[in-house]
């Protein structure tokens, strides 16, 4: 696949600059929360804005006419970011206790009798047909997604093929009676940390393209077609994002003109809007 091509090609580029600077992980740390945050809940129908979402995060303070739960839903996804970059440091496999513990921080201040448990109603799918397994089968049903999840076979995939695998198999056991899509963005991005890359936001602004991804697969054997190619373009974006800011950084500059020359040039051809 030619993204694939593109995404290697920027993710060695990424890694040649490895360690980065404290500063620099800290300026991206603090992007990200709030990206991720503003755009995973408002896919979810939050009403924050991205700039409403940061004065949440960085300076504590209410919105007025924005309801208490759309404030505790942007300070528990924040936690839960925090937990899956902790979790990305650990050489331990990722089980249902983990994943479990995503859901709760994002729903503990919300719905805490509904954190961390799996749903114990039958639900179908908005807008589709598509019904999702029985409440009795989730225990069953996870217990065999989280040992693909550690297989060998799995771990043998592309990293990001990996992820939107796993994204995409959790959404369609859809375990918990709220939260399943946050959950599943969170978990996708702990693999993809785990294997290096910077977050991955699915953009709020292409939720009617993301959640058709999620219903046509579902719909048609599982073809994830259509949500690799957004996964994929919203990991070219993260790369290049990250890149434009470490090619300007002062570390960096021991790279050499040549290397900096190709990545620039990399970047001005192949980062368009089509891509951004």
């Amino acid at each position: 696949m030619l993204k694939l091509e593109r995404i290697d090609k920027l993710k060695a580029w990424l890694d040649q600059f490895r360690p980065f600077e404290p500063m620099i992980v800290a300026e991206l740390k603090k992007l990200y929360d709030v990206r991720f945050t503003y755009n995973s809940n408002a896919i979810e129908g939050n009403t924050l804005t991205q700039s409403e979402t940061e004065l949440v995060l960085t300076k504590g303070i209410t919105v007025g006419g924005k309801t208490l739960d759309e404030h505790l839903e942007a300070i528990g996804h924040k936690e839960a970011i925090d937990y899956i970059e902790s979790l990305a440091q650990k050489d331990t496999e990722i089980n249902q206790w983990e994943i479990k513990q995503i859901h709760n921080l994002i729903l503990r201040r919300i719905h805490p009798e509904e954190a961390g448990s799996y749903r114990t109603l039958d639900v179908m799918a908005a807008g589709t047909n598509y019904r999702y397994p029985p409440h009795y089968l989730l225990s069953q049903l996870m217990g065999d997604f989280v040992s693909w999840l550690n297989s060998e076979s799995a771990l043998k995939l592309h990293p990001l093929e990996y992820a939107t695998m796993a994204h995409y198999q959790f959404v369609s056991i859809h375990p918990f009676r709220d939260g399943n899509g946050r959950t599943a963005r969170l978990l996708m991005n702990l693999l993809l940390i785990r294997s290096g890359y910077p977050i991955v936001v699915i953009n709020n602004q292409i939720r009617n393209d993301y959640i058709n991804a999620l219903a046509y697969g579902q719909q048609n054997q599982d073809d994830l077609s259509q949500l690799y190619d957004l996964v994929f373009d919203a990991t070219i974006s993260s790369l290049v994002e990250v890149l434009r800011m470490l090619v300007t950084a002062k570390s960096s500059q021991n790279k050499g003109q040549g290397f900096y020359q190709e990545i620039t040039d990399f970047l001005d051809k192949n980062a368009s809007s089509e891509c951004l």
